[in-house]
């Protein structure tokens, strides 16, 4: 069981449970790790980044391998240079949509793919064993500007004649975060209209916080309206997911955006599909009327990402708004999201494809509770239910459209419930009765 690692790296509260010196010491085993060659390390805007990303490469350094520091840029733009300009791993500064008061570590390996399971505890092992190798040698840190080799990227992979040819006008809500160095441009080369809120970079994140969610959007939906855009899109702090609006501001949960991508992508590219445990029975539908396997994994993009590796997967999704285009690299990519979204909707409107998918309600809320609590109520869920999934956490399937799902968050102390059924009212009425057994149980 990992100790420093949760779903999506080393996460905590800086200068809490993130201090300097476990980020230098996580540092030390990261070079020892690696062995030789070059790492390149990156960082979204939170307030701390810059200087962890110091001790970060000044660590590794030590150990005596290079660095190469990319700056500011968005999570997959590191991952994607780390694979295409071929550096033995990178390491990213960034708590994703955590709170501003958090940061975090993110190892990849050198195809862009954070970490195994099993390597991160090799990790661990060379961190609390103190197997550190210091070197007479002390590595040369030098920087990079990797986001042309992002953008290009990105374009490589959808026609970008024919939504040029569109001139579409886009809203991008980028969440202060860090996709504001590189999704307007993008768009803008796409012959886009790019219309921007909340893009100054700020890690407080002033605007709405660092998680897009369906509550707090309020302002792209109506500057969607207002600006009578064919789209909206919001970030997340480092840009590796994407929340779309439609042309009348409705806000979309991100397992129904992302089955319009996955159909996109599918409906030209037969492959397998990689997605968590709590995703949408719409992807399997979708799945089914392109003949594509479907393979389930635990919640967490790390084991989306490296069983769409493992299986040459063509895509992969998550219902918290990230997609993986295996084509072009196997992780979130907001930006990448966002481009194809535009190939998606060159015939249609991004409304039309929305109310064509299959019809189905879901749900989604957090409490807090420590680790010990949520395996009670985990344990208390299974033994109650009849149509049991213990893949992660628990998933009870109360008929064939309709199921609730309990798992303790890797990355805050809480524990997430997610429900979906075909009916509102059939929705409705699990969330409450399981809410109520969650309340009970955490006393």
């Amino acid at each position: 069981m990992a100790k420093l690692f949760g779903t999506n790296g080393i996460r905590g509260v800086f200068g809490k449970d993130l201090t300097l010196e476990l980020a230098l010491k996580v540092s030390y085993a990261l070079g020892v790790y690696y062995n030789d060659g070059k790492v390149i390390v990156g960082y979204d805007g939170r307030n701390s980044n810059t200087i962890l990303s110091r001790i970060v490469r000044a660590g590794i350094n030590s150990i005596g391998l290079d660095t190469v520091d990319a700056g500011l840029i968005p999570t997959p733009c590191l991952q994607y240079a780390t694979k295409s300009l071929n550096y033995k791993g990178g390491v990213m500064i960034t708590a994703s949509h955590n709170p501003p008061e958090y940061n975090g570590i993110k190892v990849m390996e050198s195809d862009g793919i954070e970490l195994s399971r099993d390597n991160e505890l090799r990790i661990e092992d060379i961190y609390f064993n103190k197997n550190f190798r210091y070197s007479t040698k002390i590595g040369k840190d030098e920087q990079i500007e990797v986001t042309r080799n992002y953008i290009d990227g990105i374009k490589s992979m959808v026609d970008i004649e024919k939504i040029k040819k569109r001139n579409f006008k886009v809203v991008l809500d980028l969440g202060n975060g860090a996709q504001a160095v590189t999704a307007p441009q993008l768009l803008r080369e796409l012959g886009c209209k790019v219309i921007m809120i909340n893009e100054n970079i700020d890690g407080s994140f002033p605007g709405r916080g660092s998680e897009p969610t369906l509550d707090n959007l309020q302002q792209l939906s109506e500057s969607v309206r207002k600006e009578e855009a064919d789209i909206g899109v919001a970030y997340d702090g480092d840009g590796d997911r994407s929340i779309f609006c439609d042309e009348y501001g409705n806000i979309t949960a991100g397992d129904r955006s992302g089955a319009i991508l996955l159909e996109h992508v599918i409906s030209k590219y037969k492959g397998t599909i990689v997605t968590p445990i709590n995703s949408s029975v719409i992807i399997d539908i979708i799945a089914e009327k392109y003949g594509c396997k479907v393979i389930k994994t635990k919640v967490g993009s790390v084991e989306v990402s490296r069983k769409m590796a493992e299986s040459n997967a063509i895509a992969g999704l998550e219902e918290n708004g990230g997609f993986m285009y295996g084509k072009h690299i196997a992780v979130r990519d907001g930006a990448m999201s966002t481009a194809l979204m535009l190939e998606a909707i060159l015939e249609e409107r991004y409304s039309q494809l929305i109310n064509r998918l299959p019809k189905y309600y879901s749900y989604k809320t957090k409490f807090p509770c420590s680790k010990e609590k949520a395996s009670k109520i985990i344990n208390s869920l299974i033994e109650e239910g009849e149509r049991v999934d213990t893949l992660d956490g628990v998933k009870i399937w109360i008929d064939d459209d309709s199921w609730i799902m309990v798992r303790l968050s890797g990355t805050e102390p809480i524990i997430r419930l997610y429900a979906e059924a075909k009916d509102k009212l059939k929705l409705e009425k699990i969330i409450n009765e399981y809410k109520g057994k969650i309340s009970r149980l955490l006393g």
